[in-house]
């Protein structure tokens, strides 16, 4: 693994602490046992309903391997393809020593109180590694599930792809449908190796009274491509995240794609921050957010630091039945010849639109979810056709309950 700038990846990140505080004693760290499974299917299905929600099937289909953890405990993790790897974290801790390579090894400890209590309270979390060369067939699944109220759920990630590898992840995280409280807290960390592609979709489908603060930073080498998509557009009371990538390599790319709705009550802080620390690297950070009724503030930074780079910032914004949306871009260029540009705007559904598409037939609801679904239909280059269903599946379902 490449050596990184200690100083730049260690050093506590003010802007990852932004937003309203959590009292950690309000909630309870205490281990809660659950059954491993060998077939999950043998899930309730209330639980399995609830996951699907999140892009996680129980069955398995279409799937090269799966985690799920539940409250504290492991349900179930395997692997289906050969080349494919996935442990529980504190497994993979005890069993391989590799894994301390890797392990703390771009997020720091101390940047906030998550941080720290997340190595203090470790319930566990996962590791998923696609070695040297390796093509998975169909995407992995990952849930972090909460079902004891008012529980603190401690998780740590790794998410390894080595040189000339491909790997997908879909991971969903959910809550049961009697929880209205509690807090997740998830570091993760992600190693994207040589001429390697890795492609993380996020969807978040949590309680109204849920308190979300996930912490993550990435690396990418030399010929490297990381896609980093997160969707959460269910009420959750507050979230809070930040995610950092360093590009270290030449030609290494990395895209943030979001699609955020604010809930009544919901405070959402979501940004994304790429640094491009090598020549010919490229980056995105594209956002849309919805406000139905909350308070979304959705930051973007993209850091330039080598002549020949290429970065792109875009926030766009909707107000449908009030609330706030706070768009902050960022671009700090720090050589010449570098090319960087960003784009923010936040308005309302336009009534003349609206009016054109009832001329053509529809009615005012019809036209307003029409453009609603179009305002959400954000391209990704590079998504297998697997993880572009679930993202429009998840869509879909919000964008029903939205109207």
């Amino acid at each position: 693994m490449q050596d990184l700038n200690e100083k730049a990846l260690q050093a506590k990140d003010k802007k990852a602490a932004l937003g309203p505080d959590v009292d950690l004693s309000s909630f309870t760290a205490e281990p809660v046992s659950h059954a491993y499974l060998e077939n999950l299917t043998a899930l309730p299905m209330a639980d399995q309903s609830r996951m699907i929600e999140a892009g996680i099937d129980a069955s398995g289909s279409g799937r090269s391997g799966t985690y799920i953890q539940k409250d504290t405990a492991v349900l179930h993790a395997h692997s289906s393809q050969e080349g494919l790897d996935v442990i529980p974290i504190k497994k993979a801790l005890r069993d391989h020593s590799w894994v301390k390579d890797y392990y703390w090894k771009l997020a720091s400890v101390d940047t906030d109180k998550y941080t720290a209590q997340a190595q203090l309270n470790l319930h566990d979390g996962y590791v998923i590694r696609a070695r040297p060369g390796s093509r998975a067939t169909y995407p992995v699944q990952a849930c972090l599930y909460l079902e004891k109220e008012n529980l603190s759920q401690y998780v740590h990630n790794l998410i390894i792809v080595e040189e000339g590898a491909e790997l997908h992840v879909i991971t969903g995280c959910a809550t049961a449908s009697h929880l209205k409280r509690g807090l997740h807290v998830g570091i993760s960390e992600f190693f994207v190796g040589r001429n390697a592609k890795l492609s993380f979709t996020m969807i978040h489908h949590w309680a109204e009274e849920m308190m979300v603060r996930p912490r993550s930073v990435g690396i990418v080498e030399e010929g490297g491509l990381f896609l980093n998509n997160y969707i959460s557009m269910k009420p959750v009371r507050s979230l809070q995240m930040y995610p950092t990538t360093h590009l270290v390599g030449k030609g290494a790319v990395s895209r943030f794609y979001s699609l955020l709705v604010g809930a009544p009550g919901s405070e959402l802080d979501v940004g994304g921050r790429i640094f491009l620390k090598e020549e010919e690297t490229r980056a995105e950070v594209i956002a849309r957010a919805i406000s139905n009724g909350g308070t979304i503030v959705s930051r973007g930074d993209l850091i330039g630091e080598k002549p020949g780079i290429k970065a792109h910032l875009e926030c766009k914004g909707l107000l449908l039945k009030g609330g706030v949306i706070h768009a902050i871009p960022e671009l700090q260029g720090m050589v010449e010849g570098v090319e960087m540009s960003h784009e923010a705007a936040v308005g309302k559904i336009a009534q003349e639109e609206i009016f054109y598409l009832m001329s053509r037939g529809l009615t005012e609801a019809e036209a307003t979810s029409t453009i609603v679904r179009g305002f959400l239909n954000v391209d990704i280059p590079g998504l297998p056709p697997q993880l572009k269903e679930e993202i429009d599946r998840a869509v879909e379902m919000s964008e029903k309950e939205l109207m």
